[in-house]
């Protein structure tokens, strides 16, 4: 695959980054050694069979431990939890403390609001990535709220008004948690 259309890359993340996502964090485990990365590329492909995807950059460590062990979790992270984020996505912060509880047979970080085990079925290469695609074998929720990221922030829902959960979402918005990506590295 080549950029045919000469687009550029900053320019391509900048737009893409206008795409809100909730925030987790993929687990895996071989060997009693668990690794994990932040990831917001995670979605729900099917509902019957139940299957989901997530995509990891090739560079990723945990690239082959999932292309081994075939078997993955995810955390989606509360709002609280961008230090964790941060943390797993690499970024020059101290290290948070890390908690991880098991759950179907897999590591998560404890306190998410929901974890999602999945079996990998299907690998796909797509350019700097693999695509993992994996059907679910356990899920657990919470009501607690996600962290969201948006044009390299994070952010946090909160009804206008101070109204109670029961607000539509339409009338939610997003509170920003913390500095941009982009600020922190030009300091």
């Amino acid at each position: 695959m080549t950029n045919e259309n000469k687009i550029d890359l900053r320019e391509f993340r900048n737009t893409l980054g206008r795409f809100a996502t909730g925030v987790t964090a993929l687990t895996a485990e071989q060997d009693g050694q668990i690794y994990s990365m932040t990831a917001n590329a995670f979605m729900s492909v099917s509902l019957e069979p139940p299957l989901v995807l997530v995509s990891v950059n090739h560079h990723a460590n945990i690239r082959k431990i999932l292309s081994a062990t075939k078997r993955f979790g995810v955390s989606i992270l509360a709002e609280g939890q961008s230090a964790l984020s941060d943390y797993f996505a690499r970024r020059p912060v101290p290290a948070p403390a890390l908690r991880f509880v098991e759950r179907g047979g897999m590591p998560v970080l404890d306190g998410a609001i929901a974890y999602v085990i999945a079996r990998v079925v299907e690998m796909y290469p797509a350019g700097d990535h693999m695509l993992f695609l994996g059907h679910v074998e356990f899920l657990e929720w919470t009501d607690g709220k996600p962290l969201l990221y948006f044009g390299g922030q994070y952010y946090r829902l909160k009804a206008q008004g101070g109204q109670d959960k029961t607000t539509p979402p339409d009338e939610l918005a997003l509170l920003r948690l913390s500095r941009s990506v982009r600020d922190r590295a030009e300091r």
